[in-house]
């Protein structure tokens, strides 16, 4: 009897939220100025889980700034889910967890704030949060309201106990809410690639996961490139797919780490890095701040590399930059070195005598007269910026 009981209550509850729900499109569009390049930062799961807290935040902000991470662009730290009590209050507002955030939500803020970075926080679309904490499904513009009061500048919005509620309905009920508090969040929609989200997301949203949520495991990284890589139609600046974060540092091999942050870099998605930094290695922290490959993932062109072939485990990728150059990536998703190459043609170059290649990896440059290729190791990859040596990109 108990169980009958639950399971009409959830579906009153779904009911009454389809009823009395917001419209399934929010009444104005995302604002594209406020990412017009892929989000960059760093967020606690990958490395932490549930165990995170306000120190730990506050000592990443430290090491991003002293490790270079800051200069290479890495501006956002975000925290993931389970920082707030189990408990709404009295008015039905979340409360932070006071234990593992003494000072509060604002208090972290104000630290990341005074460091030069922005802060962003986790909510989930549903009843409850994945770690079954207090969702906003129902609270949106309440919780907008506390995050746009504790200086929130980036909101990862989950997709657990959706109560059988359309994403539509509540990812867009959620992005009204922000807009209507005035301040300036970017909005990344995690429904882990449901329900067509790449067809809609960028009416609501400044990203959207288009995938299952990554592991650090090389055969789920690929798996998620293998998805992302055939939306590039939908990316833009200020509406960028996500495959989700980083687990660079996380236990894959120095070859695949390579792989992992060339093949997001050449989708233009966003590098949200999730490995413990007080322990990263040199060779990790070499892989996050390579500056050249950066510059690729974040340029203002904003188009999403498009895969020029992709056979036998060896793939090929080619993305245009707002210089007129074009980034090709060569990937071996086979266990042996393999040749990987194409043609300054069939990226899409415009016809020259000579090619400057400029590798990405090894900061060095060499010509071609069109071929373009490496021998690349397994599970590895290659990145050059390939340009006419006559034109302005040269």
């Amino acid at each position: 009897m108990r169980k009958m009981w639950a399971v009409l209550l959830a579906a009153a509850l779904s009911a009454a939220l389809l009823a009395v729900g917001p419209a399934a499109t929010p009444a104005a569009a995302a604002d594209r100025a406020l990412a017009l390049t892929p989000p960059m930062g760093w967020n606690g799961w990958n490395a932490f889980a549930c165990k995170v807290d306000e120190h730990t935040l506050e000592q990443t902000a430290d090491l991003l700034a002293a490790n270079g991470l800051q200069a290479a662009g890495y501006q956002y730290v975000n925290i993931d889910d389970c920082w707030m009590s189990r408990d709404r209050d009295a008015d039905g507002r979340l409360v932070p967890d006071p234990v593992k955030f003494p000072h509060g939500i604002k208090g972290v803020a104000d630290y990341v704030h005074a460091r030069g970075f922005k802060l962003g926080i986790y909510e989930s679309a549903g009843t409850l949060t994945c770690a079954d904490l207090p969702g906003s499904l129902g609270h949106e513009q309440q919780d907008a309201n506390s995050f746009a009061a504790w200086g929130v500048d980036y909101l990862k919005y989950d997709n657990c106990h959706s109560q059988g509620v359309p994403a539509k309905q509540r990812y867009g009920a959620m992005s009204e809410a922000l807009a209507a508090t005035g301040r300036p969040i970017v909005y990344s929609i995690c429904n882990w690639g449901l329900e067509d989200v790449a067809s809609w997301g960028a009416t609501m949203a400044q990203l959207w996961r288009t995938t299952t949520d990554i592991l650090p495991s090389y055969d789920r990284m690929i798996a998620n490139f293998h998805v992302n890589v055939q939306l590039a139609d939908g990316a833009r600046p200020g509406a960028w797919n996500d495959p989700d974060m980083l687990e660079v540092g996380n236990g894959l091999t120095a070859a695949e780490d390579r792989t992992h942050f060339s093949l997001w870099a050449a989708m233009a998605a966003p590098l949200i890095a999730g490995t413990d930094l007080r322990t990263a290695s040199a060779a990790t922290l070499a892989v996050l701040g390579n500056t050249e490959v950066i510059a690729v993932d974040q340029d203002p062109l904003g188009k999403q590399g498009r895969p020029v072939s992709m056979a036998g485990g060896l793939d090929v990728l080619a993305k245009p930059l707002a210089d007129g150059s074009v980034a090709v990536t060569l990937v071996n998703e086979t266990a042996q070195s393999a040749l990987v190459s194409t043609t300054a043609a069939a990226a899409g170059l415009p016809g020259a005598a000579r090619y400057i290649v400029r590798d990405l990896w090894e900061h060095t440059t060499g010509e071609s007269a069109g071929a373009i290729g490496a021998v690349v190791p397994g599970h590895g990859a290659a990145m050059f910026r390939v340009a006419p040596a006559d034109g302005p990109a040269a």
